[in-house]
């Protein structure tokens, strides 16, 4: 019997390596459907038997929606407006859920949207000399539509507000408030996309089992041939397992305040042993939507505003001095690169041929389109893997507690 389960184990392993989109196609996306009917079951039959007021509630505010929205009258301009907001929210937050959720297989939105956001909003700041640019506070780059800043003159805004001080146009505490609602909203997508694995997690200590990454970042200890990085990896992630006894809020907080891959890890580990909900909640929001996101966003602007380039310059300028032959080049050489700054930062001059410019416009966001299609494709098939094979472990654990249980009972 034991060498029966030593089999039913390897089997069991064998079988969830092979299910995925690429191996089992038709089997895969079978158990996805099956996992994603079982939860609207589930969550339909919870909120009729457990919560009918939010059912009425939420039945009552989407007929007073429809009706608002079908009726016409002098409320139209500020239902629309409202909407638009409703949009802005919506999809920040969700370009922040998709970044984090997956367990390490998230889409990197902040490389992909927010970040270039920033650059593209401070570089026509220090263009224009100015931070008004904006139509309202929902003028971003959103699904389908970009921002109506980014291809307008900056005569159309006006003569600029800021003047050059110390080789810098726009300072960045002007730049900040402008776009800090999105990064904000941005990271409150980042700590709601944290709360499936702790969730996973705790149901699995309640229910006294251990969720799968646990069991197999354990399995990896016994394991020879990994990789140099891999071994690292994991070595870091039993060094933290090793040590979830010290999490708390504060600890919690500092792994939510820096860019650090392996939060995942901690989600799970504060499920696993319990971490009370708002504990972990709050420490992760006020981490992943204050702090971190403000550091990415100073930063992405200090780049881009040249207050970083300009710190950098003065350094390295005051540390060549000190070489011999250098000192009497270096007047010259930083009269240069300001100049060719100064032109950058200048208007741009009408390109001599539209049809070049729509061409190359064209091009260019053919080849982001596609680089972004593939990789929310990838995202959905790393959802749909991980989705399936985690309803197929659950059936293979339940068929190895009767097979051990019959093995007890039979001895």
């Amino acid at each position: 019997m034991d060498m029966t389960i030593a089999e039913l184990r390897v089997k069991h392993q064998q079988e969830l390596e092979n299910l995925t989109l690429t191996s089992q196609p038709s089997k895969t996306i079978k158990l996805f459907i099956l996992v994603f009917i079982l939860y609207l079951k589930r969550s339909a039959v919870y909120l009729l038997s457990h919560r009918v007021w939010l059912v009425l509630l939420s039945a009552t505010v989407v007929i007073s929606g429809i009706i608002l929205l079908t009726v016409d009258g002098p409320h139209e301009k500020y239902i629309e407006e409202v909407m638009r907001y409703m949009r802005f929210v919506i999809w920040w937050v969700a370009l922040g859920v998709a970044s984090s959720i997956g367990l390490g297989s998230g889409l990197h939105t902040f490389v992909l949207y927010l970040g270039p956001h920033i650059a593209l909003f401070t570089i026509k700041s220090m263009q224009c000399g100015r931070t008004d640019v904006k139509s309202a506070p929902y003028d971003t780059v959103q699904f389908k539509t970009g921002p109506s800043w980014l291809g307008k003159d900056c005569a159309e805004f006006g003569p600029p507000l800021f003047q050059y001080s110390h080789g810098l146009r726009v300072p960045l505490s002007s730049i900040l408030p402008q776009v800090q609602l999105e990064a904000i909203l941005w990271g409150v997508g980042t700590a709601l996309g944290e709360l499936p694995p702790y969730f996973i997690s705790r149901a699995a200590s309640l229910s006294g089992g251990r969720i799968h990454e646990i069991e197999e970042l354990d399995a990896s200890a016994t394991k020879k041939d990994e990789g140099f990085i891999s071994a690292c990896i994991n070595q870091i992630k039993r060094w933290f397992l090793s040590h979830a006894q010290y999490l708390n809020f504060f600890t919690i907080l500092l792994l939510a305040s820096v860019p650090n891959p392996l939060f995942d890890l901690a989600g799970i580990m504060c499920g696993q042993f319990q971490i009370p909900f708002w504990e972990f909640f709050l420490a992760t929001m006020i981490g992943k939507a204050i702090i971190k996101t403000h550091m990415q966003t100073v930063f992405v602007i200090s780049v881009c505003n040249n207050q970083l380039i300009e710190w950098i310059e003065n350094k390295l300028i005051w540390a060549l001095s000190f070489i011999s032959g250098l000192d009497s080049i270096l007047p010259n050489l930083s009269v240069k690169l300001h100049s060719i700054k100064e032109k950058y930062l200048a208007i741009e001059a009408q390109a001599p041929s539209n049809i070049q410019v729509k061409k190359w416009n064209i091009s260019l966001a053919f080849i982001w389109n596609t680089m972004v299609w593939f990789m929310l494709m990838n995202f959905f098939v790393k959802i749909v893997n991980s989705t399936a094979q985690q309803y197929l472990k659950k059936q293979q654990d339940k068929e190895m507690a009767a097979l051990m249980s019959s093995d007890t009972s039979s001895g």
